[in-house]
Formats: structure tokens, C-alpha cells, sequence
């Protein structure tokens, strides 16, 4: 494989720094970006995660803030990826993030979290079941905020009246969503089945999606309509081990699987985006066809953010 470089939309922490910590220091945020571009990540979009608005705008702020105090920060991390809390709160659908956060969207919140971010928004995942008349996703779509789907359940028409709305994505598709669902009408099916309006995003890691089935997902989405993350965590470049995410314990076994402190369901991913090629290589896939999926696409979208 050639040289490659590398964007990476979802992004929870590398190298030992939680992005959504509530505390940290400005110098280990500098070490896991250098450490970040030395893998030949050229940009990323540092993801918070659901929380109360408050924990939520805190870890924002101290976002920006780290930005503004590092150009070593500022050159890697060229804007956030609000993951919730905007998401569908029934097991299964809202995964690893706290149920006792998920709400309703409203615009008040919703500028509450914009406003802590200070423009550094790009991106914002919800459930579009949770966005009443779409309110949110069409006044973050009339701001240039790409809006993506995720843990989340909607029918299909909702989902076709959220795209209409402004919704342009879907947030790693095959997860955030129960183990065991109706074999036709099920959330996967529904956005396989709007893949000409939407750009879908898949975790690379080989664990969140198996890898005969992240062939089929680009096979049947096409390579051009999907992009992929790493959905990186702290543990990311570190190895096995017990790691945070937020107030979460995970355990990363030796297949590099990141657990839940009770097993019962992931929680982000430990790999690199160089392992994340790998897999690629393993599904076999040409160069061209790896740098759309983990350069181009996700190059494109943040031009369209205007970044």
C-alpha cells in the first residue's frame, strides 16, 4: 500500500487523552495530535459525546480553548462532531452513551451547545425520531452544520422527511442499533435504502462491523456514497488495557475490542486509522478506492463545512 493520509470524522480521544474528559491539560492534548499526524491523520473532528448540556458545553469550551492555546491542537483538530444527546433513548439504539442524558431536541439546547463550541461545530449526530418537525436538523442544515442520523430508529418516512429537512448523514451504520432486529424493516435496511441521499459513515475496526459485512454494506451503499472512522477512544494507540470514555470505564481486550466495564456492548474503538487500511486491504479493496473512503469523502465533507 502507498503512503496515505488520512481525515477522521469521529474522533472520542488517541493515546491516552479523553476529548470528553472534564479535565485536562493542554500539553497531552498537543501529544496525542502529534502522535495523531505522525500516523498520517491529517485532520480530525474531536467528538463529544452525550452528556448533560452542562458536562456537554464544558468539554466544548475546553475544545476550543486548547485550540486557541496550540497550533499543534488547532492544525489537527479543525473542528467537533457533537455526538447526542439528541438520540433515541430504548436499548440498543443509544449504546454507550448514558440513557439518563437523552433527550428531545429542542434549539434552545441545541444553541446552548453551538454557542460553547464557539463555531467550531462541523457536525452533529441525532436521532431524527428525537427532532420534532425537524426543527433542529433544518436550522443546523441552514447554518452549514452537516447533520447525520445515528442511534436512532425512524421509519422510513421520517427518514425521508429528515433528509428533505436537511439531514446529509449517517453515523456508523451497523451500530447503535439492538443486536437482534426485524430482518426486513430495520433502521440498516432503511438507510441502504436512501444511499443516493445520504453519505454513510462505517467503523473500520474490523469488531464493530465484521468485515464480510462492512463488504457488503460498501457494496450495496457504493464506495462513493460512505467514508470511514475510527471512532477512536483514549486506549487508541496504546493497546489492551482499562481506559475512560467520559465517566466510563472500558476494557480493551487483546483483539483490540473495546468493552463495556460489564461486557454487554462497545464502547468506541481502540485502532488507528492505519489499522483500519489494513482491514480495508483485507476486504479487498484497490488503493483508489481505500483514500475515497478514508481521505476524499471525508476531505470533501469538511470543504462543504467550508474548513
Amino acid at each position: 500500500m502507498p503512503e496515505m493520509s488520512y481525515v477522521d470524522l469521529q474522533v472520542n480521544g488517541f493515546y491516552g487523552v479523553d476529548f470528553n474528559a472534564d479535565q485536562g491539560e493542554v500539553h497531552a492534548w498537543e501529544a496525542a495530535c502529534q502522535r495523531l499526524m505522525n500516523d498520517g491523520v491529517q485532520a480530525i473532528l474531536a467528538t463529544v459525546i452525550t452528556d448533560s448540556i452542562e458536562a456537554m458545553s464544558a468539554r466544548l469550551q475546553r475544545i476550543h480553548s486548547f485550540c486557541q492555546q496550540s497550533s499543534i491542537v488547532r492544525q489537527l483538530i479543525v473542528g467537533v462532531h457533537i455526538e447526542g444527546p439528541f438520540l433515541n433513548p430504548n436499548p440498543g439504539y443509544i449504546g454507550a452513551h448514558p440513557v439518563q442524558h437523552a433527550r428531545t431536541a429542542s434549539l434552545s439546547d441545541m444553541d446552548r451547545l453551538l454557542d460553547a463550541a464557539q463555531g467550531m461545530t462541523r457536525l452533529v449526530t441525532l436521532a431524527p425520531e428525537q427532532d420534532p418537525d425537524f426543527h433542529v436538523t433544518s436550522g443546523l442544515a441552514r447554518q452549514g452544520i452537516l447533520v447525520s442520523a445515528g442511534h436512532c430508529n425512524p421509519s422510513l418516512g421520517q427518514l425521508e422527511d429528515a433528509m428533505d429537512a436537511g439531514l446529509r448523514l449517517f453515523t456508523h451504520l451497523g451500530n447503535g442499533c439492538p443486536l437482534q432486529m426485524h430482518r426486513h424493516d430495520n433502521i440498516i435496511q432503511r438507510v441502504l435504502a436512501c444511499a443516493d441521499r445520504l453519505h454513510i459513515g462505517l467503523i473500520g475496526d474490523g469488531v464493530h462491523v465484521p468485515l464480510f459485512a462492512l463488504r457488503n454494506y460498501l457494496k450495496t451503499a457504493g464506495i462513493e456514497r460512505c467514508f470511514v472512522v475510527t471512532d477512536a477512544i483514549s486506549a487508541a494507540g496504546l493497546g489492551p488495557g482499562t481506559y475512560q470514555l467520559a465517566n466510563q470505564t472500558v476494557v480493551v481486550d487483546d483483539d483490540l475490542a473495546t468493552w463495556s466495564a460489564d461486557r454487554s456492548h462497545l464502547t468506541g474503538s481502540a485502532v488507528t486509522m492505519q489499522r483500519t487500511v489494513q482491514n480495508l486491504v483485507r476486504i479487498g479493496l484497490a488503493p483508489g478506492q481505500i483514500r475515497q473512503l478514508v481521505y476524499e469523502t471525508p476531505r470533501r465533507l469538511l470543504e462543504h463545512m467550508n474548513v
